[in-house]
């Protein structure tokens, strides 16, 4: 059996890690012209007075930092254009060279910017281009990791699973396209989720801060939902041998969820009428990761209507997004998918939906053995001297004669009820029968027709 709970037992020391060679599979060259940014001038001249509008001045190194631009070559030529259309005024100097000029707007200057603002209240780093981004994207695909048995047994061996799931798990990554788990609650669905995600895709990407489409801005670096990387700088030694585009941002692949909460306007791009620019879709802040529906079926949105959704984005490796203007345009989907549901699959979609999700994977009750495994784990994890004879006494009294499943989160919760119940009463937390009972009791809800439950037992250690 492979060493693998459901339950959160102490993580192991080692995760597994891509094979893609190298820390990063695309590095963003730095611009070194207004062309190179894929913006035009009059873009990036907007932004900039948007930019010191808010700031009331700012020096040309100043700017170049909120644009996160170079500023030889970039922002200096969109200085010198802001100048000769008397849009800004150089204030003076703090320092020595241009870029230590300090530039204000002019009363033209706030007049446009107050346009530009109205249009769109973006003022962040400069965005960069759709057709750049599907390319990062592409190039940083999921599908470049790959997994071995050794590589699964270092990310996922904090977790209790048999082999024939275990084995299951792999070539499911492997294939780089969507997983569906399910069975029933509490036998670790989002803990092998959360494996996935944070242990199997252990590289770093680059995504952008924003996106342009159209003169229009998307934000996709989400503070929430993505992770920056400490070092942004790729390889062993951290030294870059062309510099970075600083619009790029190195992140951990991302590992986005979204359970019962999920509507199909949170898969569109989310229009804000007051800042009026856009937020990326979670598919979209997704890329190059994993993004997790957990809970499957509970959601407001009906499964064939989320099916419906997905069928090109899981078919195509495409999703295609709309503007409010109506322009619609086609972003890469390198994201894998996975469904986490309690319920029956077949009572939640139909056979075709099923058909395209390459890979199911039913998560069974542990076996006693396995069961017996996890409990060890969470004893020696929480400093509970482990009772092979109070296990057996806490199966028999509370499982085989109710005829309750054994669960694999049953034994965190219990041993987190026995560490209360025992702290309540100023004991040490130990397996005793008196401990058991007490917990199950406050765990446990018995059904009506169910076996009656054992007396209330006296507090611990009372005769």
């Amino acid at each position: 059996m492979a060493n693998t709970t459901a339950s959160s037992q102490t993580e192991a020391s080692t995760t597994a890690r891509s094979t893609v060679p190298g820390e990063f599979a695309f590095i963003p060259p730095m611009p070194r012209s207004i062309e190179e940014t894929g913006l035009s001038l009059a873009f990036l001249a907007d932004l900039s007075l948007k930019i010191l509008y808010n700031a009331g001045y700012l020096t040309g190194g100043q700017l170049a930092e909120r644009l996160r631009l170079p500023y030889t070559g970039v922002t200096e030529v969109v200085l010198e254009f802001l100048k000769r259309e008397q849009l800004v005024e150089v204030l003076g100097a703090k320092g020595v060279g241009e870029q230590a000029y300090q530039y204000a707007l002019t009363a033209r200057g706030r007049d446009r910017a107050r346009e530009a603002l109205d249009r769109s209240q973006y003022a962040g780093p400069a965005p960069v281009p759709l057709s750049a981004y599907a390319v990062a994207m592409r190039r940083q695909s999921h599908k470049g990791t790959r997994v071995t048995p050794r590589l699964m047994r270092q990310a996922l061996g904090h977790l209790v699973l048999n082999d024939r799931v275990f084995h299951k798990i792999g070539p499911a990554i492997n294939s780089g396209t969507s997983i569906f788990l399910y069975g029933p609650p509490g036998n670790g669905k989002t803990s092998i989720a959360e494996a996935i995600g944070h242990r199997v895709f252990q590289g770093g990407i680059y995504i952008p801060y924003a996106v342009e489409v159209g003169g229009f801005v998307i934000k996709v670096f989400d503070e929430v939902n993505h992770e920056p990387l400490p070092n942004q700088r790729p390889g062993q030694t951290g030294v870059l041998k062309t510099p970075v585009d600083a619009r790029w941002i190195a992140i951990r692949r991302p590992f986005i969820v979204s359970g019962g909460e999920l509507t199909l306007e949170m898969l569109d791009l989310a229009w804000n009428e007051v800042s009026r620019y856009y937020e990326a879709p979670l598919q979209m802040k997704a890329n190059g990761g994993v993004f997790l529906i957990d809970d499957f079926g509970r959601q407001q949105v009906r499964p064939r209507d989320l099916l419906n959704r997905w069928i090109v984005p899981l078919e195509k490796g495409v999703d295609y997004l709309t503007l409010h203007t109506g322009q619609k345009f086609e972003i890469p989907f390198e994201t894998l998918i996975l469904f986490s549901t309690n319920l029956n699959p077949r009572d939640l979609v139909d056979e075709a939906f099923l058909r395209r999700i390459r890979h199911k994977i039913e998560i069974p009750d542990p076996t006693p053995a396995e069961f017996r495994e996890i409990f060890r784990r969470e004893c020696q994890a929480r400093g509970i001297p482990y009772d092979d004879q109070a296990l057996v006494y806490l199966l028999q009294e509370w499982y085989i004669k109710r005829r309750r499943p054994l669960r694999a989160v049953h034994a965190r919760d219990l041993l987190s009820h026995i560490q209360d119940i025992a702290s309540y009463f100023n004991v040490p937390p130990a397996l005793s029968k008196e401990l058991i009972d007490r917990a199950c009791e406050a765990y446990f809800v018995e059904m009506s027709g169910a076996s009656p439950a054992a007396p209330s037992p006296k507090p611990p250690g009372a005769s």
